[in-house]
């Protein structure tokens, strides 16, 4: 058929743009504009979403006649939506691992799983910046910093392009979830190009096949619509090629305008552009010229994917199987940040004779919320599982309620005692609720309902578990109460958090000897925190973002704001302008050895990076994982103290040491000058460290 014939030529050396040329030559005007939406009608999809989102692979764009495949979409990013696949970790917890191999081999796994049921259009490269830790969809993302963000979006387009396109989102300024519909976010271009999008040009630098662009309005346009962050960043100054795709539903609100800015494919449904195009086409109020645009580049990105280097097609059994369940805990192993430990861990399990597990999460099923990345796992281990199987020889007592009583009696004489307390669904993820889907201005995107149906069906999609944005970084009152109580009548209590973003911990953690974030840990996390908490493996998570002492220390936010400012301070760069120090600074963690860093060499700078070459040493008796930190320190106005550079991991046995080497970029040391890029100081000092202003860290300057 026409598509293989081209796509053979494309395998062969023929250049896929010119060859979607050819393609797009052969369809007719139905068929280009049948590419430029979804495929399943507007209220038969809606129907099915409301009963299940993205149970099969939304399609989009599909022509038999010529044999074009179209985008066929599965939702992420903490594993496939579709089906019963694995719940990997999710993103923020895979980004305190600061190991993108880790995260590669992450994004291999769920490139197999969705192409194993038929899916080739991966919705689930999140790399939003969470400007504020009340952030609902957090977790979708994988740390504060543009580098770390940059990094990991990259990593996990390269595991997915085995065998899927790869697709990063939100584009761009989405970090407020229950005003997402309504809010426009203004940003100058300075914190745009020196905060907010570095981390999308580097997954475009990283051949990302599609840019989602978010629901929010920036400086004044809808983004699914804005040709300043389309044309004229996207594509004119970083060189983008793929195809570029609408937040769902509410995603666009002009069907011409969209596409004469530079947004490609509507999703999920035909919707606004099926029922309004060819009347702005006939009037001439929208081209041909840009339909046909947006046609090629559809055409191109689906060749070029194609004609990739792409494994064999998947067995179905690689869904939820267990070499993907093995990797999740080896995940979710490497992402538990140890924040304070008073010679309790590692538990011995030859000392133990009884443990009390407790704690309203402790035998709850807690990977993530339920919004779009919700990942519908068979089986999910939690953490009283995870303890029970680990010490069959060991009483293991239980409370599982909340209940600060229950909690105490079931701990006294225990031998140590674990209270996993945190957040779920209810409290943080995605949000829809019946205030914005009953927006009038919502409304009139849709288009006119069969007499059969009602318009406010649409209220029923994905409403009702959400938690949206968070409206307290502090554990709940009763959590505080129960921690507390088990403190008092065991002196070896250890607090597992269940979290995405920070948690401020200053009104109890002084009274507990031991304090982990756990994470939404995914389908194996319960064995993982047992792992760590036994000591079979080092606890050397460390931590992607910095957590405050106190809410006065972060950025204003307001879950329900129209309209809000957006500058380039926040997290550990804003507590570092502000001379505030943080409860636990952004890369901080603990681990059951030690390490030094002795030295560190710099190469000179090329191609906007240089080379570090670091000694470490593990000082302790056990083996262990450090994660060697660069940073940048520079001296200059209305700039950040301290940036992060690069970063490694590296794994040591006790006494030894190593020299490695660690890539840096000096990205975040330019300032952006309205055209272009010029370094914020002409030297800075580079600080090879295990945390940001780590005082043991090695120095050395760094001349831009």
């Amino acid at each position: 058929m026409p598509f293989a014939d081209a796509l053979a030529r494309v395998r062969a050396g023929a250049d896929p743009g010119k060859e979607a040329e050819a393609l797009l030559a052969e369809l007719t005007p139905e068929e280009k504009l049948w590419l430029l939406d979804g495929d399943d009608d507007f209220w038969p999809g809606l129907a099915e979403m409301s009963a299940g989102y993205n149970l099969r692979p939304i399609l989009m764009g599909a022509v038999d006649r010529l044999g074009i495949p179209g985008l066929r979409f599965s939702d992420g990013p903490r594993g496939v939506v579709m089906g019963q696949s694995t719940a990997f970790p999710v993103s923020m917890a895979r980004g305190a691992t600061w190991d993108v191999t880790l995260e590669e081999r992450v994004g291999l796994a769920i490139g197999r799983e969705m192409r194993a049921q038929g899916a080739n259009f991966f919705g689930g490269v999140c790399i939003n910046l969470p400007r504020h830790p009340a952030w609902g969809r957090i977790q979708e993302t994988y740390g504060e910093d543009p580098l770390l963000l940059g990094e990991f979006g990259a990593a996990l387009v390269r595991g997915v392009h085995r065998n899927a396109m790869a697709v990063a989102k939100h584009y761009a300024l989405n970090s407020m979830e229950n005003a997402r519909f309504t809010v426009d976010v203004r940003a100058s271009d300075e914190t745009l190009h020196e905060a907010f999008l570095p981390h999308f040009r580097r997954v475009v630098e990283e051949g990302v096949d599609g840019i989602m662009t978010s629901y929010n309005s920036v400086n004044g346009e809808w983004a699914g619509q804005n040709a300043v962050l389309m044309e004229e960043i996207l594509r004119g100054r970083w060189g983008f090629e793929g195809v570029t795709v609408s937040d769902f539903i509410w995603g666009l609100r002009d069907p011409g305008k969209s596409l004469r800015n530079g947004l490609d494919v509507e999703e999920p449904f035909r919707q606004q552009r099926a029922s309004q195009l060819p009347a702005l086409l006939e009037s001439g109020e929208a081209s041909w010229d840009d339909v046909d645009r947006a046609g090629r580049r559809i055409l191109r990105t689906q060749l070029a994917f194609y004609a990739s280097d792409l494994e064999d097609e998947p067995s179905p059994s690689v869904v939820f199987s267990a070499e993907h369940r093995e990797l999740a805990r080896e995940v979710s192993r490497a992402s538990i940040v140890l924040l304070k430990n008073e010679s309790v861990l590692p538990l011995k399990a030859s000392e133990l004779s009884s443990i009390a597990v407790v704690g309203r999460l402790a035998d709850v099923p807690n990977t993530g919320d339920h919004g779009s990345s919700d990942v519908r796992s068979p089986a999910v281990t939690t953490a009283l599982q995870g303890l029970s199987a680990a010490l069959p020889g060991v009483r293991v007592k239980r409370a599982t309620e909340d209940g600060a009583q229950a909690a105490a009696e079931a701990a006294r004489d225990a031998d140590a005692a674990i209270v996993v307390v945190g957040y779920t669904a209810a409290d943080e993820g995605e949000y829809v609720g019946d205030d914005a889907t009953a927006d009038p201005a919502l409304l009139a995107l849709y288009p006119p309902a069969p007499s059969a149906e009602d318009p406010s069906m649409a209220n029923g999609v994905m409403v009702g578990a959400m938690g949206g944005d968070r409206a307290s970084l502090r554990l709940r009152p009763a959590d505080v109460e129960l921690i507390r109580a088990v403190a008092a009548v065991n002196p070896r209590t250890v607090v597992v958090i269940v979290t995405a973003g920070a948690v401020i911990t200053e009104e109890w953690r002084s009274s507990v000897p031991a304090v982990l974030i756990g994470w939404y840990g995914g389908v194996s996390g319960g064995q993982a925190l047992a792992d760590v908490l036994l000591g079979e493996c080092d606890a050397s998570g460390r931590l992607p973002y910095s957590i405050p002492a106190d809410e006065s220390h972060l950025p204003f936010f307001d879950r329900d704001a129209t309209s809000i400012v957006y500058d380039k301070w926040f997290g550990q760069r804003l507590l570092d302008r502000d001379g505030v120090e943080a409860a636990f600074p952004l890369g901080f963690g603990l681990s059951y050895t030690s390490f030094a860093i002795s030295s560190v060499s710099v190469s000179a700078v090329a191609d906007e990076s240089f080379t570090a070459t670091v000694d470490v040493s593990n000082t302790g008796s056990r083996d262990g994982r450090h994660v060697v930190q660069l940073y940048g320190v520079v001296s200059a106005d209305d700039f950040p103290r301290r940036v992060l550079l690069g970063f490694a991991p590296v794994s040591l046995p006790a006494g030894s040491s190593a020299t490695i080497t660690v890539r840096g970029s000096v990205r975040p040391l330019l300032r952006w000058t309205g055209v272009g890029f010029t370094p914020a100081a002409t030297e800075v000092v580079v600080e090879a460290a295990g945390y940001s202003g780590d005082p043991a860290a090695a120095t050395v300057p760094l001349h831009l």
